[in-house]
């Protein structure tokens, strides 16, 4: 059932019962107030037939006792006057002597051949008046009544009915006017809907779906990005792989060999671009990386130091201590964000050179800052915005150019921010800025040393 078969079923069964009971209601009272009306009349009739026979002059009454006076009828109406003997002393009708005889005071319904009676009897100076009119005069009456009451009160109802309709299709045209709109859209067109001269009520529905157009395109967007970042970076390695198997074919002894170290170090790199270009696809397209696992500072550092190259971790200097406290970043991303860092400033830095690792607890702002800074040569300041982009790379740098992008998209997902500066002295340090869950704040404890040879403390870097 359509929206709009609905909404005139229900407002129109609505409208006509509501109408049906007033009706009900007006004509039960009608009918009452005309009752009480026609019996007021014919209780004013006897009252005013007992005035009219109090004026008679005496030479009436004599006439009176030797015969019945005639009163002129009246059509419906009737009257009898007894004396207080019980003899007739005036009477309309000579017919009616059971339907007008002198009863107790009051109304009474009578009937005689068929027809029914309203009778009242009023009792004044001796006299007993009975005056009655007939029932299917009242109930004539009673129909042209109703008949003028429920001709205006149906046309009423009927114009009220087609206004509803009327409404209820003019209300429900925007709709109509959205469901064209979607329907003569082309599959592949991701704009938004236009919102002029939507409705108030209706807007909410449409901003939402344009949301929802909105997520779609950038899941689309982030999908073909994928795919020709993964066109274009896997070529070169696959290209390189392919020439180095070539010539290991070709040739024998040393250079076979080489040729075959050389295809695993790209086999190497290859694997290293994929799994970045996954984690960056997974980390953009907002999967669910949730295990269940508190992400504590302290923990994030152990681990991703752990995973940092471990030919290069002795050049790692580290705080006395880590602030406590629990990042509202799932661990598993959190841990890859700090490593990408720290492996970024051991590559980059010249051989030998010490990479400091420090944090620092913002308690106002509910964040926890993470700067991991090399001795390398650095960037220009002018090339510090374009390090978080993807591909990017310096000329003198080696890399796929996805460590950094996967740090800034990791910060962005969940409030975060990943900057870069020149500190004085050279080099390059990059601060990573995460939210922490609120209440979770706490004293600083000392640094866990996952693997302590080669990794020493720095005095100077606690945390601030």
């Amino acid at each position: 059932m359509s929206l709009r078969t609905r909404l005139v079923l229900t407002l129109g069964a609505t409208l006509l019962l509501l109408w049906g009971l007033a009706a009900a209601w007006l004509m039960r009272d009608l009918y009452q107030q005309v009752e009480a009306t026609l019996d007021q009349r014919l209780a004013q009739s006897a009252r005013m037939v007992s005035g009219l026979m109090a004026q008679l002059p005496v030479e009436v009454w004599e006439q009176a006792d030797r015969r019945a006076l005639s009163i002129p009828p009246i059509e419906g109406l009737a009257c009898q006057v007894h004396s207080p003997r019980g003899e007739i002393l005036a009477r309309t009708h000579s017919d009616m002597q059971e339907i007008l005889k002198a009863s107790a005071p009051g109304h009474a319904y009578r009937e005689e051949g068929g027809v029914t009676w309203r009778v009242f009897t009023y009792q004044r100076n001796g006299l007993t008046i009975t005056t009655a009119d007939r029932m299917d005069e009242r109930d004539l009456l009673m129909r042209n009544v109703l008949e003028v009451a429920v001709v205006p009160f149906v046309v009423a109802l009927a114009g009220s009915l087609l206004a509803l309709w009327i409404g209820v299709v003019r209300g429900l045209a925007p709709l109509e006017r959205l469901r064209d709109a979607l329907a003569r859209r082309h599959p592949d067109a991701l704009a938004p809907v236009a919102t002029h001269g939507v409705p108030r009520e209706i807007r909410p529905l449409v901003e939402s779906l344009n949301g929802l157009l909105a997520r779609i395109q950038q899941a689309i967007v982030r999908e073909q990005r994928f795919t020709n970042d993964a066109a274009h970076e896997l070529r070169t390695p696959l290209t390189a792989i392919k020439t180095h198997l070539q010539v290991a074919r070709r040739v024998e002894g040393e250079a076979a060999h080489r040729a075959l170290d050389h295809a695993e170090e790209g086999v190497a790199r290859l694997t290293r671009t994929l799994d970045q270009l996954l984690m960056l696809a997974r980390v953009e397209g907002r999967v669910h990386f949730e295990d269940g696992e508190v992400s504590r500072a302290a923990d994030v550092v152990a681990l991703a130091l752990r995973d940092a190259r471990a030919s290069e971790r002795a050049r790692l200097t580290l705080p006395n201590a880590w602030p406590d406290g629990e990042l509202a970043v799932p661990r598993e991303l959190a841990i890859t964000a700090l490593r990408n860092l720290v492996d970024n400033a051991l590559r980059h830095g010249p051989e030998g050179s010490p990479v400091v690792v420090t944090s620092r607890l913002d308690a106002a702002g509910g964040a926890l800052t993470f700067c991991v800074r090399d001795h390398g040569p650095g960037v220009k300041e002018a090339e510090l915005e374009q390090l978080p982009r993807r591909f990017w790379r310096a000329s003198s740098r080696q890399g796929s150019g996805l460590g950094l992008a996967i740090v800034a998209a990791i910060a962005e997902r969940f409030g975060g921010r990943l900057a870069f500066c020149r500190p004085e002295g050279g080099g390059l340090e990059a601060r990573l800025t995460l939210p922490l869950t609120p209440d979770t704040m706490g004293p600083v404890h000392p640094a866990r040393q996952e693997s302590p040879q080669g990794i020493h403390d720095n005095d100077e870097g606690d945390p601030r």
